[in-house]
């Protein structure tokens, strides 16, 4: 459904990434991973259209969107949870819900029943403020703001940073739901390697730049991949 094709990106005079390749299947959880400064999040943003790309190319759904700008491609289909969350600290949960409407026609604007079986907390918090609920709370919200949107790509920049372990799980447990019903491609950029291993279904690793080990699920060795996450 998603395929990179040897992507450069640049900032300025500084190379982020260089030949970059890579795919994400419906039914399937792909994940980056690497140390900080690699290039996982410049990698992002070059999918979802934050940043422009240099040489090659991405399709989204055997079309390509390398020149299309971000409201495009999230109107394709394509939601993005960055690093840090990003949520609308003086909005109330509600009104943080119904930010995703903005890329859905008028009648799709409506908050699924199903964001609340997913995320059962936020039901009960949707009057608090945004910038009042945890950060494992917040991070489960954004997840949510970015489901109201209905993809059928959803990107994920390191949802564990800053998490506690229980909402770790619940996490996780969720993005083996969206999994598992086969209807969505799952992109997840992650440092934390336990909660990368328990739900890749193909895996690769970046340094400075670059792809270094890539593979199914069956051919990630532990050790070889943790060579590249350590400090």
């Amino acid at each position: 459904m998603l395929a990179v094709r040897d992507v450069d990106l640049y900032y300025g005079a500084s190379q982020a990434l260089r030949k970059v390749s890579l795919s994400a299947k419906k039914g399937a959880v792909t994940c980056v991973l690497g140390r900080n400064g690699v290039g996982k999040t410049s990698l992002l943003r070059a999918i979802v259209g934050q940043q422009p790309i240099a040489h090659g190319g991405i399709d989204w759904e055997d079309a390509p969107i390398s020149g299309l700008p971000t409201h495009a491609r999230t109107r394709r289909g394509i939601a993005f949870v960055p690093q840090g969350r990003e949520i609308f600290p003086l909005l109330t949960v509600a009104e943080n819900l119904r930010t995703g409407f903005a890329p859905l026609p008028r009648s799709q604007r409506s908050i699924p029943d199903e964001i609340f079986d997913l995320f059962p907390v936020l039901r009960d918090m949707l009057r608090r403020r945004g910038g009042d609920l945890s950060g494992g709370q917040q991070q489960q919200l954004a997840i949510a703001r970015a489901l109201v949107t209905r993809p059928r790509l959803l990107i994920l920049d390191e949802p564990t940073e800053g998490i506690q372990p229980s909402i770790i799980k619940d996490i996780e447990r969720v993005i083996g739901l969206l999994r598992d019903r086969g209807e969505m491609a799952i992109l997840l950029v992650e440092q934390y390697f336990e909660f990368a291993r328990n739900l890749a279904d193909a895996f690769a690793v970046m340094e400075r730049g670059e792809i270094v080990l890539s593979g199914s699920r069956d051919e990630m060795v532990e050790k070889d991949v943790r060579r590249y996450l350590t400090v």
